[in-house]
């Protein structure tokens, strides 16, 4: 199948040899003109504007659009609601809010457009061993472009979801149970880290020997052995832990539908919580221990 894919980031890029180890003819296009260049050598044909993507394609075009989630996504879709005509086909695999989905699908419908939304997980590791996918929108476009899947996710690694938004909602689930588990396996090693045993063993050695059968195994502790083999002691990295939204958004969805969600909303929680030092709300603490205990406090050199 032919096909463009929209950004060459780190995902976009490592998607794009993928497809063309299926044999896909892939268009790539990326706002930089270098990492065009970079996958054309090896086999991916060029386009350096969106008007140039879109004469590259046969019809029904498909169209990939992998870029982060917000304005520059929109953006993008307002480009090639112009540019493409009826039947084509839109697929966004990007970390986009599962609404957004339900309002840009309603913007392109407008045209007869089709559109897809693709939740992707995998990360640097998906060019290696496949993307798991996860589809929303009609049953018929994703039959069409069910090759192209085939060829980005492993074997059983892509699921039809739903109609519109469900790809997406799917995947933003996903991310939320991530924060939790790795909330998890960050307080697990910080007890041990805090325990008089702490001295006596290696945590890469701890996490190696929990991969191996188990009951917490999984890739992400893989992950954090192989972090802990580089770093015993992470003492390289700064506790400082960025979100991406879907946590977020996780959150607001249990919010909205009533459904209590404390183990991920607490792991959000404290992703804030490791971005602030000397928070105000632990000053305050502290003063309030000292108005009704006495309680020591420790001066901070400010006035």
């Amino acid at each position: 199948m032919k096909i463009a894919m929209i950004g060459l980031g780190r995902m976009g890029m490592n998607m794009v040899r993928r497809l063309l180890q299926g044999g896909h003819e892939v268009i790539a296009y990326n706002r930089t003109r270098d990492k065009t260049e970079e996958i054309v050598k090896e086999g991916a044909k060029g386009a350096y504007s969106l008007p140039e993507v879109i004469e590259k394609l046969s019809r029904p075009r498909v169209v990939w659009v992998m870029l982060p989630a917000g304005e520059i996504v929109e953006e993008h879709l307002l480009q090639l609601r112009d540019l493409l005509s009826q039947d084509d086909i839109v697929i966004d695999g990007g970390n986009t809010y599962y609404k957004d989905d339900i309002r840009r699908a309603e913007m392109l419908a407008e045209k007869n457009i089709k559109f897809l939304d693709v939740g992707v997980s995998g990360g640097i590791w998906g060019l290696e061993v496949g993307y798991c996918l996860m589809i929303g929108g009609p049953k018929e476009t994703f039959t069409h472009v069910e090759p192209v899947l085939k060829a980005l996710a492993p074997k059983e690694g892509y699921l039809y979801c739903g109609p519109t938004g469900a790809g997406h909602f799917v995947k933003m689930v996903h991310n939320g149970i991530e924060y939790g588990m790795m909330q998890a396996y960050g307080e697990g090693f910080a007890i041990i880290d805090g325990s008089p045993y702490a001295g006596s063993m290696e945590y890469a050695a701890v996490a190696h020997l929990w991969n191996q059968g188990s009951v917490v195994r999984s890739w992400l502790l893989e992950l954090a052995e192989a972090a802990f083999a580089r770093n015993g002691k992470l003492s390289d990295i700064r506790g400082y832990v960025e979100d991406s939204g879907e946590g977020r958004w996780t959150v607001a969805q249990a919010v909205e539908s009533g459904v209590p969600a404390p183990v991920i909303t607490l792991s959000l929680m404290s992703r804030f919580r490791s971005r602030e030092t000397d928070s105000f709300s632990d000053r305050l603490l502290a003063a309030l221990r000292r108005e009704f205990g006495g309680h020591a406090v420790v001066a901070s050199g400010k006035k």
